[in-house]
């Protein structure tokens, strides 16, 4: 079997862009952010594809909106997380 380098879990691409919506890539320095992404996708549940076009044709709204919901509560977990911890932020 050959392995693809296309396939990857989709929740990441939609952590990245709710990070991106809140600028938390401004607000977290390299390592904390790295820390920070890793904490979300331990929260959340895999979902594999190869192609992201496939899943805006093939995922229901009610699915994407539910799996944006999910990850802006890992996103709030993670945050407090980082703030218990008290990880410095980049100025």
């Amino acid at each position: 079997m050959k392995l693809h380098d296309d396939v990857h879990n989709y929740y990441e691409k939609v952590m990245l862009d709710r990070i991106i919506g809140r600028n938390l890539q401004d607000k977290y320095d390299d390592d904390v952010l790295a820390d920070f992404c890793c904490t979300v996708l331990n929260r959340l549940p895999a979902r594999y594809i190869r192609y992201d076009v496939d899943m805006a044709f093939y995922l229901p709204q009610h699915e994407r909106i539910q799996m944006e919901q999910r990850v802006d509560i890992a996103i709030d977990v993670a945050m407090t997380q980082v703030a218990k911890r008290g990880s410095t932020i980049s100025e």
